[in-house]
């Protein structure tokens, strides 16, 4: 009898357990042995806690519903990101990110040919805040959830706590047959470009046909890899620290639907608001400010004592050049981060796992299947690193974008950083009098954010010309009938609380 194909993720937290359990439920049936090896001595980072709508795909593939996770990893719903103080235009000083949802269609279209108009240098509204129902409906501590059924979904995100989600995902996983192993590697076994099995302090000699490197900043498997090399991001993301807290939730607040993320002096904070507290993290550059600054100024801020216990972070912010490399495959921190400005890191991860099943067929990796593999593993590597280089370009275009000229931070982070040719061109087509639409067009899934987030981010920063002319159509007074209409529709959807508890009790 053959032996069976063993897969050997080594490393924890969510981006391990989520590996497990994507590996697991595709792969039933076949034959495939999957184990996971952790150690209970090495802690994870646990800084992401923010989502992006592509989770709820996720959960969906695992057939787990948000009654069965939700309550047990303190989660709440996420509308979208407020930015407030990264712009200092009048007007334009916060601004919303919001997921959109065909609910949206009319009023992102008034929002859209606003943008336009005052990029023509006609003076219109066109803060994306007073455009479309996810600040609203956020503002307003409602859920994204209809109270009665609606002829489509509304597109949402998630917070939680990441600790309680990567234990959850890992009796998912158990539960679908994955073997879990608590030990900690000591060495790694190589011949050649591959992985032959790793030696952990007490179960001694482990082999596997395939690895998964879910070791974060240290990669102990795909680093050691021939040819390793890791494109640092650091002339363009300049923040590489950070020092985060948990403060207890104002049980006499509203539950609000957001993630803030708000300009400090060398960088900016996180308030992301779960069922029983709030996650708080101000991600910073060294370079400006120090740990003990950065930790200080994050008390002050939040009003916390002198003596309330810091956690500080240091990031690797970059990516690997091959995630895929001969029989093992990086996933998570291994392969590369991005800040946590945008809430990507899951995506990437799950995006990561998701391609590759797609691509990868469990075999006897002997020589003549991985030549075979060679090609394909080239234009997944390729792919892959698309997609970092696409949201590398949108979160870099934040910093880019910036007015601010009170801390140095803020103007080496506009007019210091290395920004890509492409976003480069997005911003001169912006600038200019050139179609934008077409732009984005052109440049397609590429930019893996789509129009409406660019849309967004150009606009709700401020990026106008300075002296407008008053608009003799007064198309602009149209925002008034665009905020009647989104806040006519806020008693469709639940409130936040009303939701969570409606959860709890299914």
């Amino acid at each position: 009898m053959d032996k069976p194909f063993s897969v050997l993720i080594v490393g924890g937290g969510t981006a391990g357990w989520m590996a497990a359990n994507l590996m697991a439920k595709y792969w039933h049936g076949q034959g495939v042995e999957i184990a996971l090896l952790e150690s209970d001595q090495i802690g994870t980072i646990g800084v992401g806690e923010g989502s992006t709508p592509y989770l709820k795909s996720f959960f969906r593939t695992l057939e787990i519903p948000e009654s069965e996770w939700m309550p047990a990893c303190n989660a709440t719903y996420k509308c979208g990101i407020r930015f407030p103080n990264w712009s200092t235009a009048t007007g334009y000083e916060s601004y919303y990110h919001p997921f959109f949802s065909p609910l949206d269609r009319e009023v992102g279209m008034e929002f859209f040919r606003n943008a336009n108009l005052r990029r023509s240098g006609l003076d219109v509204p066109a803060n994306p805040t007073d455009f479309f129902h996810a600040p609203f409906l956020s503002a307003s501590a409602r859920a994204p959830v209809a109270a009665q059924p609606m002829p489509f979904e509304m597109d949402y995100g998630y917070h939680f706590d990441a600790g309680l989600l990567g234990a959850f995902l890992r009796e998912k996983a158990r539960s679908l047959g994955v073997r879990h192993i608590v030990d900690t590697v000591e060495h790694v076994e190589r011949d050649g470009d591959r992985v032959v099995a790793v030696r952990a302090a007490s179960a001694g000699h482990i082999e596997a046909d395939f690895f998964v490197d879910c070791t974060g900043f240290r990669a102990m498997l795909i680093g050691g890899m021939p040819g390793y090399r890791f494109r640092e991001f650091s002339d363009t993301l300049y923040n590489n620290a950070a020092v985060t807290v948990q403060v207890p939730r104002d049980d006499d607040a509203p539950l609000i639907s957001e993630t803030v993320s708000e300009a400090m002096s060398a960088g900016w904070m996180w308030r992301i608001p779960l069922q029983t507290r709030t996650g708080c993290g101000y991600v910073y550059s060294d370079r400006f400010i120090s740990a003990d600054q950065a930790g200080q100024e994050l008390r002050e801020k939040l009003g916390l004592a002198d003596e309330t216990r810091l956690n500080h972070v240091k990031m690797r912010v970059g990516r690997t050049e091959q995630h895929w490399h001969g029989n093992c495959l990086a996933v998570g921190l291994s392969q590369g981060f991005i800040e946590p400005l945008e809430a990507t890191a899951l995506m990437l991860v799950q995006f990561t796992i998701e391609r590759f099943l797609e691509r990868f067929e469990p075999g006897t990796m002997d020589s003549a299947i991985c030549r075979e593999q060679q090609g394909i593993q080239e234009a997944y590597n390729l792919h892959i690193n698309e997609l970092f280089d696409g949201v590398l370009d949108y979160v870099a275009a934040h910093y880019a974008l910036n007015n601010r000229d009170d801390t140095p931070y803020w103007r080496a982070a506009r007019e210091e950083i290395h920004i890509s040719e492409r976003l480069r061109a997005i911003l001169a087509v912006w600038d200019g009098d050139s179609d934008f639409d077409a732009m984005l067009e052109r440049e397609g899934a590429k930019l893996i954010y789509s129009g409406p987030s660019w849309y967004c981010l150009l606009a709700g920063m401020g990026r106008f010309p300075v002296r407008l002319k008053a608009d003799p159509a007064r198309r602009g007074d149209s925002i008034d009938a665009v905020r009647a209409f989104c806040e006519s529709n806020l008693p469709r959807f639940r409130p936040h609380q009303q939701q969570l508890e409606a959860l709890e009790q299914q």
